[in-house]
C-alpha cells in the first residue's frame, strides 16, 4: 500500500484537486480512496481493466460524488456560465501521468477534439453537456467522440 501511495498518491491528488478545486477536500478524497482500495482490494477484477485504472476510477468517483452531493460550491460569475478551459492545463495533467507512458501514447493517437473530450470527462470531471458547451460542439457529437475514443483507448492499451 505504501508503494502504491508513493507511486500514485500525487497523481491521484491532482485528479481529485482538478475535480473538487480545493486542496483540503482533495486530500480527504485521496485518503478515502486509499481506505476504499485497501478494504475492497478483493473486489478488483483484472478482466475489467488495469489495477491503475481501478485505483483512478475509485478516486474520480469519490471526487465526483463529493461535488454532486453539494459539498462543494464555487462562484462561476453569472449563473449558468461555464468557464472556458484551454488545452494548456490538460497538457499539464498529461505530464502528471508521465509514469504511464502507454496511456500518454494512446491519448496522443486521438484527434484533438476527441482527446479534449476524454480529458474534460476523466480529468476535469465534466459532464457530456458541459464538454459540449466548452468545445462548442453538439451533445450527440461529444457523446460519439467519447464512445469511439474510449474504444480506441481500450484497443491501444491491450
Amino acid at each position: 500500500m505504501q508503494a502504491l501511495y508513493e507511486h500514485e498518491g500525487a497523481r491521484l491528488l491532482g485528479v481529485a484537486r482538478r475535480i473538487v478545486r480545493d486542496q483540503a477536500s482533495a486530500e480527504d478524497i485521496v485518503h478515502d480512496a486509499f481506505v476504499r482500495i485497501w478494504t475492497r482490494a478483493a473486489s478488483y477484477d483484472p478482466s475489467r481493466g488495469s489495477a491503475r485504472g481501478w485505483v483512478y476510477s475509485i478516486t474520480r468517483h469519490l471526487a465526483l460524488n463529493f461535488v454532486r452531493d453539494g459539498r462543494w460550491e464555487t462562484d462561476l460569475g453569472e449563473p449558468g456560465v461555464i468557464a472556458a478551459v484551454t488545452l494548456a492545463p490538460e497538457l499539464d495533467d498529461l505530464q502528471l501521468w508521465s509514469g504511464s507512458a502507454k496511456i500518454y501514447r494512446c491519448l496522443e493517437q486521438l484527434q484533438p477534439a476527441p482527446q479534449r473530450c476524454i480529458l474534460h470527462a476523466y480529468v476535469d470531471g465534466c459532464s457530456n453537456a458541459e464538454i459540449a458547451t466548452l468545445l462548442g460542439a453538439p451533445l450527440g457529437t461529444v457523446k460519439a467522440w467519447i464512445k469511439r475514443s474510449l474504444k480506441a483507448l481500450r484497443e491501444c492499451m491491450t
